[in-house]
């Protein structure tokens, strides 16, 4: 038996990468999950995976976190399904990189309304069912980035800044009322989803170097000398989901192997 028996999470972007990770270690926990994904038929494979290796419940929804019926109807999925929550973690995000100066205003736009504004509107659906039940875990897949500035990545680390004051202002709205609201920043996830099909070739196109140079100038930026795994990242989620982390809320945890330590 896992460390969360019989507890259901809805895991936003989860259909891949990250959030797929993310989706099977909580089952392999004891929960029920609720896979919410803007690609509804990889969301499904998720779904139909989950079930085959753990043998808990999974249930995958269409969601657009930047769409405010969307949300709705996918945590209204949910209820129906479940009849609770207790897991929110609010993992959907995307990165443009951009010069300032040379950036295109609707691609800063659309980082900021998935990272910050949908994040608002998927924590804001769980916190109203959390308050009800006075009791619930929100958890947002922050970044390093929400800790220091990142070069020619502004939009990125705007949004993740935000999520951060917006982790810690929902954590003081929901302490007396049972709820708890954390962040994780994990550091370069360099062997994922997202560095593999994008961010290699995006740094190096705007840093003027080779996919393997931009690998080497991320690894040796890091102490302990490696990229972020998938585990490390859902390890901290199990931690504050679990009953272990009860008096934790407003955090923002790092998982950089010693990058940023603020």
């Amino acid at each position: 038996m896992g460390v969360l028996p019989d507890r259901v999470a809805l895991v936003t972007g989860g259909a891949q990468g990250l959030g797929q990770a993310i989706c099977l270690r909580l089952a392999r926990e004891g929960c029920d999950v609720v896979v919410a994904d803007i690609k509804i038929e990889q969301a499904q494979a998720t779904a139909d995976q989950l079930c085959a290796e753990t043998g808990r419940r999974a249930v995958a929804v269409r969601m657009d976190v930047t769409d405010e019926a969307s949300v709705q109807e996918g945590f209204d999925v949910c209820l129906r399904e479940f009849g609770r929550l207790d897991i929110l973690v609010s993992n959907a995000g995307i990165l443009i990189a951009e010069e300032v100066a040379e950036s295109d205003a609707g691609k800063w736009k659309a980082v900021m309304m998935v990272n910050l504004f949908g994040y608002y509107l998927t924590a804001r659906a769980a916190a109203r069912i959390m308050k009800a039940q006075g009791s619930g875990a929100i958890i947002q897949i922050n970044s390093k980035s929400g800790k220091k500035g990142s070069f020619k990545n502004s939009a990125y680390a705007a949004s993740k800044f935000g999520g951060i004051g917006f982790t810690q202002s929902l954590a003081l709205e929901m302490a007396e009322l049972g709820v708890r609201v954390n962040a994780i920043c994990p550091g370069n996830l360099l062997d994922g989803t997202l560095w593999q099909q994008s961010l290699f070739d995006q740094y190096a196109r705007n840093q003027g170097l080779t996919p393997e140079q931009v690998r080497q100038k991320y690894v040796d930026q890091v102490p302990m000398k490696r990229g972020c795994a998938y585990d490390d990242v859902c390890n901290v989620v199990v931690f504050l989901a679990s009953d272990q982390s009860s008096y934790m809320t407003g955090q923002a945890i790092n998982v950089t192997g010693g990058q940023e330590m603020r």
